[in-house]
């Protein structure tokens, strides 16, 4: 196995720790939108001036600042509202490091792929693994020339996390640039600006254990109806006691409702979320909690039963369902998806994809689905992939993060386990040992399919290829039996089968135990031999 890297251990992935469901609240009165919206508009104005203060706070930030800033916030709210708001920017700064830290490890990669093609003879070949040089000199002088800018911008996004220095927006960066291409976005000045207010609007409260109906500030009984404490400034709108104001709404969640308010029933912490779609023109209040962390279940229990290999592509999941031996069994399946158009629309399509594969391997009776554990961050440089725009497209598309965490919570649901493997040479291996052997005129084998088998076997613990160190072709005696095979004792494999006693040859005993005659021979090589060789089945590998 030279040249081959180190695989990485199969692990059981964690199962999800929240939940959250959401509702539209319908036949609001204008009365209802106005004060949503003048609350949404003061929290998140105190929200904005929150996040400039954590951001010249920097990495001087301390215990001490945040009390400060939460004092200063009370004043003009109230205490649950300011913990709230200082809360969501310590998650926003933070999320923001975490980004700036991909950002430059994606600058390393780009730097790092250049460095190596511009060390390379113009026009010298590539090879599997690593690029070749550039084509012509031309060519080489405008990446030498690209080189420096990503080392100037590596340098520059070094400087400003040491400095702790980061780059956020409030409402997004994305509808921020879009104000100045209003014409590609087919939005006038007055739409951009409505939705641009409403995505910097705070009207959120997180839970507290022990609270009425477990929230203070956003509180939902169990009938349905929703009440809102006011900041201080806004106390004059209230139409309820305590400086509270109750909408004419009500919700009822369709999705959990049960679990909602039992949680609520026994005053346990409920986090609310009230957003407006501009697009629709509709409110929704989202309901979410955390979970207890659940115990993942181990390795080999998620083994025992077999598991289903899923080989993820661009507009597909190819999956085979493997026993515990690692023999597939039945045909491969495919669930198409459409990842063009808008987010929801890719979303409902992931979602209806991965439904349909739990629900087959509820039906297979495997414990566990075994997934590629996929990121494509040194792949999308356009150092590696310069000219293969399509491709770089391809692999920008397939969406691994999401599927992820989507595919761990939906299987959470179903009692099944998520086991991710290394993702490495499995379309290669696959394709190579298994496409082939199990294509037949009623049976069309892809290489994702082949790929499913080889990921679900690593799963498994059983290796990728089926046959390993080969027997020498000058004397196949000294190597013996091929290694990558079940054992003797292994329960379940397919001994070795005695001839039936009403149809054997002639001179065969009925038990099976038959006895080569003398032969002549002309070579060493061809002579008889004392020794009966047995060969062990190839089908259940181990």
């Amino acid at each position: 196995m030279g040249g081959v890297r180190e695989l990485a251990a199969p692990f059981v992935a964690p199962g999800p720790c929240g939940v959250a469901v959401r509702d539209r609240l319908k036949h609001l009165t204008p009365q209802d939108e106005k004060v949503l919206r003048a609350v949404g508009e003061h929290q998140g104005a105190l929200a904005s001036r929150d996040l400039r203060a954590r951001c010249a706070d920097g990495l001087e930030h301390s215990a001490d600042t945040w009390a400060s800033r939460k004092r200063d916030l009370t004043a003009q709210s109230s205490s649950r509202i300011a913990g709230a708001i200082t809360k969501a920017t310590h998650d926003q700064w933070a999320l923001a490091r975490r980004c700036q830290a991909a950002h430059i490890r994606t600058l390393e990669a780009g730097i790092g792929m250049l460095r190596h093609r511009l060390s390379l003879p113009v026009g010298a070949r590539g090879t599997k693994r690593a690029a070749g040089g550039y084509r012509s000199k031309g060519e080489w002088f405008h990446k030498s020339r690209r080189l420096a800018a990503l080392e100037a911008r590596h340098a520059a996004a070094v400087r400003d996390r040491q400095a702790g220095r980061v780059r956020v927006v409030r409402g997004g960066k994305r509808l921020l640039n879009t104000r100045h291409h209003l014409a590609d976005a087919h939005l006038t000045e007055e739409q951009w600006r409505e939705r641009w207010e409403a995505e910097r609007w705070f009207l959120a409260a997180d839970g507290e254990s022990g609270k009425r109906f477990g929230n203070e500030t956003i509180r939902v009984t169990p009938d349905g109806e929703v009440s809102i404490k006011l900041p201080a400034p806004l106390a004059h709108l209230a139409n309820a006691r305590h400086g509270r104001y109750t909408l004419a709404s009500t919700v009822a969640f369709a999705h959990r409702g049960m679990e909602w308010a039992d949680r609520i029933t026994a005053n346990r912490a409920v986090a609310y979320r009230i957003h407006l779609d501009v697009d629709r023109g509709r409110w929704y209040l989202t309901a979410s909690w955390q979970r207890p962390a659940v115990k993942t279940i181990p390795l080999e229990t998620a083994r025992a039963r077999g598991v289903i290999g899923v080989d993820t592509n661009a507009d597909h999941f190819a999956a085979y369902h493997l026993d515990r031996h690692g023999n597939p069994v039945g045909d491969p399946r495919r669930f198409p998806y459409d990842l063009s158009g808008t987010t929801a629309h890719r979303d409902a399509q992931i979602r209806h994809a991965l439904t349909r594969l739990l629900h087959w391997a509820k039906q297979a009776g495997v414990t566990a689905i075994a997934i590629e554990d996929l990121d494509f961050t040194t792949e999308k440089t356009r150092e590696k992939h310069g000219r293969k725009k399509r491709f770089r497209q391809l692999i920008s598309g397939i969406p691994t993060g999401k599927l992820k965490a989507r595919l761990v919570s939906m299987a959470a649901e179903q009692g099944l386990a998520i086991v991710a493997v290394d993702p490495a040479y499995t379309s290669m291996w696959g394709a190579q040992h298994w496409q082939k052997p199990l294509a037949t005129p009623h049976r069309r084998m892809s290489r994702h399919d082949a790929a499913g088998i080889a990921i679900g076997r690593r799963a498994l613990g059983h290796p990728v290829r089926r046959r390993t160190a080969p027997p020498p072709h000058d004397r196949s005696d000294r190597a013996g039996h091929r290694t990558a095979q079940a054992g003797p004792g292994t329960r379940g494999r397919d001994g070795t089968r005695p001839p039936a006693t009403d149809h054997a040859p002639g001179g065969v005993p009925p038990n099976g135990t038959r006895k080569r005659g003398p032969s002549a021979s002309n070579t060493v090589r061809d002579a008889p031999s004392t020794h009966q060789w047995v060969q062990d089945s190839l089908m259940h590998t181990g």
